[in-house]
């Protein structure tokens, strides 16, 4: 893990776009996808953000003004793992200029950061820390395969009263996975569906 005195990340990239899945979908953010990851999911669509060392290092001030040029009020810190860094000084100055602070996290390193919406995807590839589980806003699991139901509930044990509980197919089974939600949802009403909506629609 970095310093908290870290001046600079390495950034994957970074552009405006859609908020494509759970309780923000819709709405512009910035997304600011670091590099880094020791979570290792089988289907995940950016194994290029894993090693670290591919990505260029970029100062914190770089990036919070090219949130700042954007002119939306929402910044999305991905990966990649995020929270392999930390990101004290990057929610810093993001919300010193008045930009909201979410991170999509797998919740499997220490909470480092201000944030205004904390999104933890478990992954059986790498459990999430329970310090995690307790602060998150936003539990979304992507199903994969029936047993991810399962584990699904496991982890909303572990979430606050006020958590939003997500169900979300994964991209290359959903035609297989999304009945089996649906189902699910209308049985277990507190779930809620999540689709990657930015796929749908060819953006980012």
């Amino acid at each position: 893990m970095t310093s908290s005195t870290q001046t600079s990340l390495p950034l994957m990239e970074h552009f405006c776009t859609l908020q494509g899945e759970g309780r923000y979908t819709g709405q512009a953010s910035y997304f600011l996808r670091l590099g880094g990851c020791d979570v290792g999911c089988v289907w995940c669509d950016v194994k290029e953000s894993w090693d670290a060392t591919q990505h260029p290092q970029v100062s914190i001030e770089e990036m919070v003004d090219r949130v700042l040029q954007s002119g939306v009020a929402i910044a999305v810190i991905t990966g990649g793992e995020p929270l392999m860094h930390n990101l004290d000084s990057l929610t810093q100055g993001l919300q010193e200029k008045g930009i909201r602070t979410h991170v999509e996290t797998s919740g499997a390193h220490a909470l480092s950061g201000q944030w205004d919406w904390i999104c933890v995807s478990p992954k059986k590839f790498k459990a999430p820390l329970p310090s995690l589980l307790s602060v998150a806003n936003e539990l979304k699991v992507v199903v994969y395969h029936k047993s991810d139901f399962a584990w699904a509930e496991e982890h909303a044990q572990s979430v606050g009263p006020d958590c939003m509980l997500y169900l979300q197919p994964e991209w290359s089974k959903s035609d297989e996975m999304l009945p089996l939600i649906i189902d699910y949802i209308q049985s277990n009403p507190r779930w809620i569906l999540s689709l990657q909506t930015h796929k749908f629609i060819n953006i980012p």
